[in-house]
């Protein structure tokens, strides 16, 4: 596979575990910040979701 390809599956399965622990460890805090997420309007979540992948960007072009 290109590294391209192999580096976004990678990247996948990377978020899948961070995810995991997080729900495995934390799993009240995790149901209260979806619940906040759904008292939130979309624009601020769209905002947040925008900022948060523009940082990731950021930081992968730095490492790379």
């Amino acid at each position: 596979m290109p590294d391209v390809i192999t580096n976004i599956i990678f990247a996948i399965g990377l978020v899948f575990v961070i995810e995991g622990f997080l729900y495995a460890l934390f799993p009240t805090a995790m149901k209260k910040m979806m619940a906040a997420a759904l008292e939130q309007n979309e624009n601020n979540l769209r905002t947040a979701g925008l900022i948060a992948a523009f940082i990731g960007l950021v930081i992968i072009y730095v490492i790379k």
